[in-house]
């Protein structure tokens, strides 16, 4: 690592100067930049707002944010520039091994109008690393008895750089004995072969020293060393053979640990120690030596660890039998690693509303989803839902991206919060499913008018109530909620004897109460109908009205009194009282015709009412008994009387009978219309 930082300090400006950052395409909301790696955090990799030609002043308002795939995010926004910049210092090599193209993969999430563009990043290798042996010392045993021109394999140095900058030549140093070969695989591998040259004599030298040196293609160039010893041993003339030459096998990934994955098998037509073979690993990644064991005696390959499809769904080994002659063959080992449904799809909630207004119209995205499930094929086909009853739905929205939206306007009289639960399921067999609840508060409009409780109301009030009384109180709901559901009250316009109505009456705002403002006369007023107005808090208010039915109620609050008869009142001879049967037929049609002797009774009454009056009756009797008492007996006076004089005609007059005036009801005197008429009695005419 102190060489790395070493080769970055030594080239920072030349790199400075020639870094990749264009952006490769922009087209469909998708990017592609270039970094390379062991950029230091806060390193610019483009100016994405310019290139999606997006405004820096609307992300502030609409909130953008990076989101990367895996749990470490490398890269983000800078918020005053809109650029993207590193997060974290990359390593190329512990993201993508040995892959030669790596390529991180990001979203940018515009909050506000809910839109997704992709992001792809090139990371770029730059010479840190130098090509390194697994063993720095290796010992071989090479028979005198071996031909020149065997070759025996060495081990490949392994370098994590890609192109130039990864392994590139060998060289070997060392006596005239042995001489390099280097063979290139049909994927660009070089495997050195160490050539016996030059027949060995074991008795002439018995050890030969070697050195094996690696040279990767960067600038300036990184080498890596391996020393070989060689052993000069007697004569042993078979070398073990592997059958078949290549295994192949398919293993499920959820295996369980200790499983043996195949056996290989090399023999050798040797005796003894020269027909012994062990089993080692020859060519072997990093990440396949932390999950596979070789059983150097019996050839079982185990898993150490378990396998992850989604992780590494191939690995390849490459193993080396040698007999006790070191005597050697090689075998290639593919395993290919099957998925089973053991990831549950992950559903993420990128971006959600808390509240919406009841007048949303339908459409209205209020969620949105992330789905994704790493398993493959079915086993990763995702099939997202909803909880039934609710107005939403989901749609496809980009890629892995859903879309939560309402499917009808919302009424939050009806529902005023919803709790709607996602379920994402994949297609295995049994699938596996993972759910997310979305909680969402409908805010309120004002649709809907205060509805009073009753469909019209009517009262009963007695006259001569005291003023401020209270009539009746009406009442009125609103289905809205808040200031749009306050309910206030007032008057209709309206007119009592001409009089405006808010003056006889009024209604308290807040309460609905209905007052009397003075007292009422039932002989003046015997109804009022009028409307009260029920009216929201809401803007625009709504409002509406209900009809108020108030009865006054008479009391006997009037005595009867007598009036002084008209002074111009005079019985002519043909006109004075008397039977009906003593007048004659031509005058009988100007007279009631009454068949009884109450007519001359009622004419005697008034004729002594007037005397009383005066102070000066003739009928005897004493006072207020209008002579009568000889009749009717002492207890017989004027109370017990009816009133005959209102329904009494004059003939040839057109004077009315009344009390004398100094007698008249103060009352009655005092209004505008004459004497009172109570209820259910008829003037005669």
């Amino acid at each position: 690592m102190f060489a790395a930082e070493r080769c970055w300090r030594r080239g920072e400006r030349a790199m400075l100067c020639c870094v990749l950052l264009s952006a490769w395409e922009v087209a469909w909301g998708q990017l592609r930049y270039s970094v390379p790696e062991e950029m230091p955090k806060g390193s610019f990799v483009g100016d994405v707002t310019e290139d999606l030609g997006l405004q820096i002043s609307s992300l502030s308002d609409s909130g953008i944010r990076v989101v990367s795939e895996g749990r470490t995010q490398y890269f983000s926004l800078h918020g005053r520039t809109g650029h993207l910049v590193t997060a974290e210092r990359i390593d190329r090599e512990q993201l993508c091994d040995s892959e030669q193209q790596c390529v991180l993969r990001c979203e940018l999430i515009v909050e506000g109008e809910m839109k997704i563009y992709e992001i792809e990043l090139e990371i770029t290798d730059i010479n840190d690393n130098s090509p390194s042996f697994e063993k720095q010392e290796i010992h071989l045993r090479v028979s005198e008895a071996t031909a020149a021109g065997s070759r025996f394999p060495l081990a490949e140095a392994h370098d994590s750089d890609s192109g130039a900058n990864s392994l590139q030549s060998y060289e070997l140093s060392g006596d005239e004995h042995f001489s390099l070969a280097v063979q290139a695989g049909p994927g660009g591998d070089l495997h050195p072969e160490l050539v016996l040259a030059k027949a060995l004599d074991r008795e002439e030298a018995a050890f030969h020293d070697l050195v094996l040196k690696a040279n990767d293609g960067g600038e300036p160039p990184r080498t890596g060393t391996m020393r070989i010893h060689v052993s000069v041993m007697d004569a042993n003339d078979n070398a073990p053979v592997f059958i078949p030459a290549e295994y192949t096998v398919r293993v499920p990934e959820d295996v369980p640990v200790g499983s043996t994955v195949v056996t290989v098998t090399a023999t050798d037509s040797d005796e003894e120690v020269n027909g012994r073979v062990k089993y080692s690993f020859h060519k072997i990644s990093r990440r396949a030596s932390e999950i596979f064991h070789l059983d150097s005696e019996t050839g079982d390959i185990t898993l150490k660890s378990h396998l992850d499809f989604e992780e590494i769904s191939s690995h390849e080994l490459q193993l080396v039998a040698r007999d006790g002659g070191e005597l050697s063959d090689t075998a290639k080992v593919t395993i290919t690693v099957t998925d089973v449904n053991d990831n549950s799809p992950e559903l993420t909630v990128t971006s959600q509303l808390k509240e919406i207004s009841e007048d949303a119209p339908s459409g209205t995205a209020v969620a949105l989803l992330h789905m994704r499930d790493r398993d493959s094929g079915a086993n990763g086909q995702v099939r997202c839902s909803l909880n039934a009853g609710v107005p939403f739905r989901i749609q496809s929205s980009r890629g892995s991206y859903y879309s939560v939206v309402t499917t009808r306007q919302l009424d939050r009289e009806e529902v005023s919060e919803y709790n709607v639960t996602v379920r994402a399921a994949d297609g295995g067999s049994p699938p596996l499913w993972s759910s997310t609840v979305l909680t969402l508060r409908v805010l309120d409009v004002n649709d809907n008018a205060p509805v009073f409780s009753e469909a019209s109301y009517s009262a009963r009030l007695a006259e001569n109530n005291a003023a401020g009384a209270l009539v009746l109180t009406v009442r009125a709901r609103d289905a809205d909620w808040g200031q749009n559901a306050r309910v206030r009250y007032r008057l209709g316009e309206g007119r009592v004897r001409d009089v405006p109505l808010s003056s006889y009456v009024s209604v308290q705002a807040e309460t609905g109460a209905l007052y009397a403002l003075r007292s009422f006369d039932y002989e003046e007023v015997r109804e009022v109908g009028l409307w009260v107005v029920a009216e929201d808090g809401g803007s625009p208010a709504l409002s509406s009205n209900v009809s108020v039915r108030i009865v006054i109620v008479d009391e006997n609050d009037n005595a009867p009194q007598q009036a002084q008869p008209n002074p111009d009142w005079r019985f002519s001879q043909t006109q004075r009282p008397g039977t009906s049967g003593s007048q004659n037929a031509e005058e009988a049609g100007a007279w009631p015709n009454n068949q009884f002797d109450t007519e001359m009774l009622q004419a005697m009454i008034l004729a002594s009412a007037n005397e009383a009056a005066d102070g000066s009756s003739t009928l005897g009797g004493g006072s207020g008994t209008m002579g009568l008492s000889a009749r009717y007996g002492p207890q017989f006076t004027l109370q017990h009387v009816p009133d005959y004089r209102q329904n009494v005609y004059i003939p040839g007059s057109t004077a009315t009978l009344t009390t004398a005036a100094g007698k008249r009801d103060p009352k009655a005197a005092s209004s505008a219309g004459g004497n009172k008429k109570k209820s259910g009695k008829k003037e005669k005419k």
